[in-house]
């Protein structure tokens, strides 16, 4: 028997415990949205007390569609840009990689801090191009180690929140820069929900900090140059 992982996170990364979990009841659900059963896996060779999560099978949709509409996203630009460099960012231990397997052309890299690659890369197998970067996606140097000869996608589910507005708007102007084509898909909080916050029972009892509000399409527009608005 494999000996279980213990795990010891707080802040922004143990956020990551509760969205690997809602996959990993999703997977058992009669009708499932992901039907991951790597997460069910990986959650399996875990040594964590999962009831801290708050996840319930009930609750695990309101991850899980989330994730759907990511996946699905990825799968149409792929579709269209078959040799594109893909930038997970803040992966935590999503496998978004080994749910879709892109074609041999695509180069794809999973981006998070290093306890969360040390962890992904004891619990996932590996796969040719596919590497995990280890380093915060606020850290700017990273970036000079990725190919941009190609269309680059940068995906970043349930990150812009935890970013404070600065750092957030230089790492979306520094992935327009490395790229001459390509898209950013990523999900948001608006002011409101920075407000309250403290109403996210996984937020709340992880201990982090929410930071970055975006309002409205311009927020991103007139900060970035480069970009034009795909959709909302």
């Amino acid at each position: 028997m494999t000996d279980r992982l213990k795990v010891d996170l707080s802040g922004a990364p143990q956020t990551m415990l509760a969205t690997l979990y809602a996959k990993a009841l999703d997977a058992d659900l009669p009708r499932p949205i992901l039907g991951d059963q790597l997460a069910k896996e990986i959650a399996q060779r875990i040594d964590y007390d999962w009831s801290r999560t708050t996840m319930t099978p009930k609750r695990s949709p309101a991850a899980t569609t989330r994730t759907a509409h990511f996946d699905n996203w990825t799968r149409q630009f792929l579709a269209v840009h078959p040799q594109a460099v893909v930038l997970h960012l803040g992966c935590g231990l999503d496998g978004r990689y080994f749910r879709l397997r892109p074609g041999p052309g695509v180069q794809w890299y999973d981006v998070d801090y290093p306890e969360v690659a040390t962890l992904r890369q004891q619990l996932y197998p590996s796969a040719e191009n596919y590497r995990v970067i280890s380093a915060s996606v606020t850290d700017p140097a990273w970036l000079a180690d990725i190919p941009n000869g190609r269309p680059g996608l940068a995906s970043g589910e349930g990150l812009t929140m935890y970013l404070t507005q600065a750092d957030g708007l230089a790492l979306l102007r520094r992935i327009v820069g490395q790229f001459s084509s390509g898209e950013l898909q990523f999900d948001a909080f608006n002011s409101f929900g920075i407000k309250t916050q403290w109403s996210n029972a996984v937020v709340r009892r992880s201990g982090a900090t929410l930071y970055w509000a975006v309002d409205k399409p311009d927020d991103i527009l007139s900060a970035v140059p480069g970009t034009r608005l795909l959709a909302w």
